[in-house]
């Protein structure tokens, strides 16, 4: 209970170090990886940012895992999105697993409730 607010200079300081370093090498390496990485979101591109600021979040709080180690889970994240978009491209059938197709929901000021129901969507109540 002592160190609910303040650990020690030195958790600080190395909060700082690691934060700023692993925040530069993940800028680089999505840089280095392409537009593919930040671009087009979908369902699977919103899981791999997810796994970032998580792996991002565990090099700076987690004091039991090395700045490298963060690095490479970065290298690894980013490369295994780069197998998964490459293959997608070459494949229908991992591009429909990794990608959702647009299901057209409200049209010509009426909803398609088959469809909603199909989406398991719900029109939200009014205020």
């Amino acid at each position: 209970m002592d160190k609910l607010f303040f650990d020690s200079w030195e958790s600080i300081l190395r909060t700082l170090i690691i934060g700023v370093l692993a925040y530069l090498v993940l800028v680089i390496q999505l840089r280095v990886s392409g537009k593919r990485t930040l671009s087009k979101m979908n369902s699977f591109d919103f899981i791999i940012t997810v796994a970032f600021g998580s792996t991002l979040a565990t090099i700076l709080l987690n004091k039991d895992v090395a700045l490298l180690d963060g690095i490479v889970a970065f290298g690894l994240l980013i490369l295994l999105q780069f197998v998964i978009t490459w293959g997608s491209v070459r494949s229908k059938k991992l591009n429909r697993m990794v990608k959702a197709t647009p299901v057209l929901l409200f049209y010509q000021g009426t909803f398609l409730w088959e469809t909603m129901k199909a989406e398991r969507i719900t029109k939200e109540p009014s205020a």
